[in-house]
């Protein structure tokens, strides 16, 4: 059985409360029972629990983790658990415990942050996605505990950090290989637009075409929801038009499966038939063939940043800074061609 304070105490021959006082390093106690209760807790390889030095001191050794999406919009998305485990091994090298939080909406998630703030559960926060409306973020700012928020924010805060890519410039740069290629009638399959990461991604797409002088067209961009279902329907739906697109950009890696899927079922061939590039990581790539071409999401290394980022802002490291790009590289694959005359 685990040792106790009342182990100590009977070995001290003190009272509980004297244990009590000698483990939380308060001073009115006379030396002689401090030294008794020392060598007791010597003799006993006494072992305070996490919970004990967390009601004693100041808090729990121990961040939170939100994904600010409802439950069932992260469900089945690779990006979530890939970059939840590499969140918790770096978390695992500063000696901190992983706290996940999941909630039905932003509100909830907003009550449920500040009970575990005030609580002193929790001596920081990451937030797996940036939501377009900030007003959760605006709340948190009003407390003492730096938050990291992995995507792009927009608001001015004291205690809100970022760590992301350049959503908008891969967007454009993929946009342009396709245009590059002999692409115009270029179709955009993308997530619903309540978080930064949907909207700069689509903004890129339709800045690379404004700028190549090419007319969007508004039944070639189309929302692909959360679910693989939805994504496989809106696929679908692209590839069957009238005049269907001659190349797609997927801005996710389960858009980029649900286009795989949609063109296997159909029976068209990527690339000679249509083009296909988008974002993906290396836990999907290897699954497509033809191989992608476009953008793989440094996951682990968002995740890795992301807590290195918030565990310099929790002990007060100089060096640290507010907001963080991670770099990304273009894949040239075998998914797109130049367009068929």
């Amino acid at each position: 059985m685990a040792v106790t304070i009342y182990d100590i105490a009977r070995l001290a021959k003190v009272s509980k409360s004297t244990v009590s006082r000698v483990i939380t390093n308060r001073t009115n106690i006379s030396e002689a029972a401090r030294e008794r209760v020392l060598e007791a807790i010597k003799t006993l390889n006494y072992q305070p629990s996490k919970l004990a030095r967390a009601l004693t001191s100041n808090g729990f050794d121990a961040i939170l983790v939100i994904s600010t999406r409802p439950t069932k919009t992260t469900t089945g998305n690779p990006f979530f658990s890939e970059i939840l485990q590499s969140i918790a091994l770096r978390a695992e090298e500063e000696g901190f415990d992983v706290i996940l939080q999941t909630s039905k909406n932003s509100e909830e998630d907003l009550q449920k942050c500040v009970s575990k703030i005030t609580e002193k559960m929790i001596k920081g926060i990451i937030m797996l996605s940036s939501p377009a409306n900030e007003h959760i973020l605006y709340q948190l700012d009003n407390y003492e505990v730096p938050v990291v928020v992995i995507g792009n924010i927009e608001g001015e805060y004291r205690h809100i950090f970022s760590v992301d890519t350049d959503n908008f410039q891969d967007s454009y740069r993929l946009t342009q290989y396709l245009i590059s290629l002999g692409h115009q009638n270029i179709a955009c399959l993308h997530a619903p637009l309540d978080y930064h990461v949907s909207i700069d991604r689509l903004a890129g797409y339709k800045r690379a075409m404004q700028d190549a002088d090419i007319t969007l067209q508004p039944e070639l961009i189309i929302d692909g929801g959360y679910s693989a279902e939805s994504a496989c329907l809106a696929a679908t739906a692209l590839l069957t038009l009238p005049r269907p697109p001659s190349a797609v950009f997927a801005t996710d890696a389960l858009k980029i499966m649900s286009v795989y899927r949609a063109a296997y079922e159909l029976k068209k061939a990527i690339p000679a038939e249509i083009s296909v590039t988008g974002y993906s990581s290396d836990n999907v790539s290897p699954m497509l063939s033809p191989a992608l071409t476009g953008i793989e999401i440094p996951i682990r290394e968002l995740g890795c940043q992301g807590c290195g980022l918030l565990f310099d802002k929790i002990f007060n490291r100089d060096n640290a800074d507010s907001r963080v790009l991670v770099r990304t590289q273009l894949m040239i694959n075998h998914s797109a061609a130049v367009r068929a005359k």
